[in-house]
């Protein structure tokens, strides 16, 4: 039971300081990208605040709640659109690729452990459910 609780206290914490990590650099950030254009200004504004409610429910929440789920949610969402980002643009945000850049690749690495944390949060109580020996 203290191994679980372990587990799900380092996934909280990890999953909080990736959001909050990320939170402040696209935050950060937004002044510059109004500068390139209204839809990726937006887009910064829009994923700030969505990384700062992700942080606040995560630290109310319990493992398994729509909170891991929605911050995964952000986190999948946000490397999804850096891809796009530096690919093939993304329509109307930013339509023309952008060059890789050292901050931003930084920035995906502790977001994709932000969004491993998220999925510990969802899936630990439904692996301790089905697995769980009868009788225990």
């Amino acid at each position: 039971m203290v191994y679980r609780e372990a587990i799900d206290h380092a996934s909280r914490n990890v999953g909080l300081l990736a959001c909050a990590i990320s939170a402040g650099i696209h935050g950060a950030l937004v002044p510059e990208h109004f500068a390139e254009g209204m839809g990726a200004g937006a887009g910064f504004v829009v994923a700030t605040v969505l990384l700062a409610a992700s942080a606040v429910a995560v630290t109310l929440r319990p493992a398994g709640s729509l909170a891991a789920a929605v911050t995964a949610t952000v986190f999948a969402g946000l490397l999804v659109a850096y891809g796009l980002a530096t690919t093939t643009g993304v329509p109307v945000l930013h339509p023309d690729p952008e060059p890789l850049d050292g901050l931003a690749v930084a920035t995906k690495a502790i977001e994709a452990a932000g969004l491993l944390a998220a999925f510990t949060l969802i899936l630990r109580p439904l692996a301790a459910t089905v697995l769980q020996p009868k009788g225990t």
